[in-house]
């Protein structure tokens, strides 16, 4: 079952953390998160999923940064996060798909337990600025059954910044 937004205000600083919250984005049944004013994109052209690869940081100015096209960039939320007890899920606005602006389209389930900033992957057809406190995406949540483990010690828990894919560390193992 997904939350209804009246749901999650009522179980912030209970299961659901969101620092700082605002609540005129609050929706029906999920909440806007927005994008904060730094992106990485990798130096290398070729990326192996055996690598750890280097990454270039951009910031986003006032006036918008323009994206190229075909070209992957990871951003971070601006709010923190933390859930108990429940799945937050997370997916991109439609009025943002609508101009060709992809927002984590591949990873968008999240753990019962995480605790950090939502890294986003963000992907344009075309070009497109775009501006530092926008409201990119959306967080909504599940019940999940008991029992459950919770998320505690995994590769990205309470992060403090953007963070690039650490998939090689599932190679050294």
């Amino acid at each position: 079952m997904i939350l209804s937004g009246l749901e999650i205000k009522n179980r912030l600083e209970k299961d659901i953390f969101i620092d700082p919250f605002d609540h005129n984005r609050l929706n029906p049944n999920s909440y806007n998160l927005r994008l904060d004013n730094v992106l990485l994109t990798y130096e290398d052209e070729v990326l192996d999923m055996k690598k750890l690869h280097t990454t270039m940081e951009i910031t986003i100015p006032e006036e918008g940064l323009l994206l190229e096209s075909n070209r992957l960039y990871l951003g971070k939320t601006i709010e923190r996060t933390r859930t108990e007890n429940l799945v937050p899920m997370l997916e991109g606005r439609s009025s943002i798909g609508r101009l060709g602006l992809f927002v984590h389209i591949t990873a968008g389930f999240g753990d019962v337990g995480f605790d950090g900033f939502w890294t986003l992957e963000i992907f344009c057809v075309h070009p497109i600025r775009i501006y530092p406190n926008v409201e990119i995406c959306q967080i909504y949540y599940h019940d999940i059954s008991k029992p459950f483990q919770t998320y505690n010690s995994g590769k990205y828990q309470h992060n403090s910044g953007i963070q690039p894919s650490l998939l090689y560390q599932d190679f050294e193992k």
